[in-house]
């Protein structure tokens, strides 16, 4: 399984409430700049999952108009509840993509590089890391395969 950890771009500060922050003009083409990367590496039938934040739902936009929102990954989700949405590790599709939010995805990556959450990572805004699921020695493991920010591409 290949597990993308995508996080929502740059977004407004303030909104009538958190789940209505919009990207800013900077956020949209940080966007269209990771999915332009994305698009042509993506299979056909990779699954795309996301929050129901407006900021992680224009993100995914970028890329296509074919994804899920899912409540489980929504602000303030802990790593399991991502990791259980996504199916990891043998997931829900052969390619899962995760847009959600800050701490979580760091969390996330943490958990899978090292095996510890509370020791979460810092993804940047609209930054992208690449995950797979492979079998070492009888043994499930994670490889990191990408990690991609807006400002290389």
């Amino acid at each position: 399984m290949n597990l993308i950890l995508w996080r929502h771009a740059e977004a407004e500060d303030t909104a009538a409430n958190d789940l209505a922050r919009q990207l800013t003009t900077k956020g949209r083409k940080q966007a269209q700049h990771v999915a332009k990367w994305l698009r042509p590496r993506l299979e056909d039938d990779a699954v795309i999952l996301v929050s129901p934040a407006a900021r992680t739902i224009q993100t995914a936009e970028a890329l296509t108009d074919q994804y899920r929102v899912v409540r489980e990954i929504a602000p303030g989700a802990s790593a399991d509840q991502v990791l259980a949405a996504a199916g990891w590790s043998h997931g829900v599709a052969p390619t899962v993509v995760v847009v959600g939010h800050q701490p979580t995805l760091g969390e996330v990556a943490a958990r899978l590089l090292h095996g510890d959450a509370t020791r979460g990572l810092s993804l940047k805004k609209g930054a992208l890391w690449w995950f797979a699921s492979r079998e070492h020695h009888g043994d499930e493991t994670a490889v990191l395969l990408a990690a991609m920010s807006p400002d290389l591409v």
